[in-house]
């Protein structure tokens, strides 16, 4: 017999052992049932990581009955998001106390690919995406100004859907479309969102779209051994975290790139350094600029493009407390969660694979250590720093770029915002609280 948690069967967890959630004989944790805000929610997820980081696999089930009460993929913002830190939670005390647990977790996150439409309608829910590719395409657009030749090397795990608006915007200048090669990595971390078409097929779209617009094109795919990329329905549950960037690197030389002088660079990574590895191999946070995140923009800066753009979610999430991870993934990633009950009904499909999209981020922030926890994020002032270490020099953002990112978040709800920060950083907000920030760099010997 199993018990599931309630929910979408889609996300469903099942356990081989029902007893897990049996009534707890604290009345301290039967008090705690009803409505719960998220601020007692914080803490009883606080105590069931205590529970667990002392191995006292009884504590952590009984607290992790109370959560079972509050949980539900169709309920409120804070009852959804409690689903996915249970799940999580869940799956780290299979590995802690496997038998108090018996947690069988094996395909119960369904990786769905989509179809391009599908991608674009799903980036376009909320400004999470949108916002990092108008602030990049406008600075990318300002700084290749008086180039005939452009080059694009595009880090990204959104499938190139930043480059149809960039490519319009290029036909429409005045002196005329520059040509446009873009280059990506065949490799790309195994994490949503997924597309049921290869690169190359990305890739023949966007050429057919930039022959519509009458913008000379070329797509390059960054050959690598495929070996080690496997698609999400092959990725065992074990070995999905385990990701290495290593022979990427050995691309990223000017001859391999095949780099033409009379072409301007450009560099965009749109959600990528997190998942470059900031750990020794035993998964030990490195703090000198040993690790291979520094050896990325080491590399990149080499190449000396004429603009680098960095967006990425605005959190740090690379501590390697389990309660410290807890307390800031459950008060950032609250914000997707609240900005979707503005305006999709709750039981909408849409929302819950958006919402399945980020709990299996939550569990790999929470459930994994070591080399298996890829999802290591630094928040913007983290990595402003890291990229002044490396011998960039930031540079704004200007008045132009600022106006349409404004226009942008004109068409979504009211409580999106941005603001300015330090390092010239534009930041992404809701409710007054970061989500995604978006700088934009140049080598520090580049710099006016």
């Amino acid at each position: 017999m199993k018990t599931e948690l309630r929910g979408s069967s889609t996300t469903s967890i099942s356990l081989q052992n029902p007893s897990l959630f049996n009534d707890p004989d604290e009345s301290s944790l039967k008090g705690c049932l009803g409505s719960l805000d998220g601020a007692c929610i914080e803490k009883l997820l606080l105590h069931c990581a205590s529970a667990l980081e002392h191995n006292d696999g009884t504590l952590a089930q009984q607290v992790m009955w109370v959560l079972n009460n509050v949980a539900s993929l169709v309920g409120d913002p804070n009852q959804r998001l409690t689903s996915w830190f249970l799940r999580a939670l869940i799956s780290r005390a299979s590995k802690v106390c496997p038998a108090a647990t018996d947690f069988d977790g094996s395909g119960t996150i369904r990786r769905r690919q989509m179809s391009v439409t599908e991608l674009a309608v799903y980036v376009d829910l909320i400004p999470w995406y949108r916002f990092g590719f108008c602030a990049s395409n406008s600075a990318i657009f300002k700084a290749i100004e008086g180039y005939s030749k452009v080059h694009i090397l595009d880090f990204s795990i959104t499938h190139c859907m930043q480059w149809p608006t960039l490519i319009d915007a290029l036909a429409k200048r005045p002196e005329g479309p520059p040509s446009l090669r873009i280059t990506v990595p065949s490799c790309r971390p195994p994490v949503p969102p997924f597309l049921n078409v290869s690169c190359e097929e990305v890739g023949l779209r966007l050429s057919n779209f930039a022959k519509f617009k009458d913008v000379p094109f070329e797509f390059n795919v960054i050959d690598d051994d495929p070996s080690c990329f496997p698609s999400p329905e092959t990725i065992p549950q074990e070995s999905s975290h385990e990701f290495h960037f290593e022979s990427l690197l050995n691309h990223l030389t000017p001859s391999m790139l095949n780099l033409r002088d009379d072409e301007a660079l450009v560099i965009n990574c749109q959600n990528w350094l997190r998942y470059l590895s900031n750990t020794d191999q035993k998964g030990d946070v490195v703090q000198d600029s040993s690790s291979l995140r520094d050896a990325f923009l080491r590399r990149v800066k080499f190449l000396n493009p004429c603009i680098l753009v960095v967006v990425d979610e605005d959190s740090d999430l690379s501590a390697p407390s389990l309660s410290s991870r807890i307390t800031t993934c459950f008060n950032y990633l609250w914000i997707p969660f609240d900005a979707l009950e503005t305006f999709l009904p709750k039981d909408s499909s849409q929302r819950v694979e958006y919402e399945s999209d980020i709990g299996q981020k939550i569990e790999n922030i929470i459930s994994f250590e070591g080399l298996q926890r890829i999802e290591r994020l630094e928040s913007g002032i983290e990595v402003a720093q890291r990229m002044k270490n490396a011998g960039f020099s930031s540079v704004p953002f200007c008045e132009n770029t600022i106006g349409e990112v404004r226009s942008l978040l004109e068409q979504h709800a009211s409580g999106w915002g941005m603001k300015r920060e330090e390092d010239h950083m534009v930041v992404l907000t809701w409710k007054g609280h970061n989500s995604v920030f978006a700088t934009a760099w140049v080598p520090g010997d580049l710099q006016d």
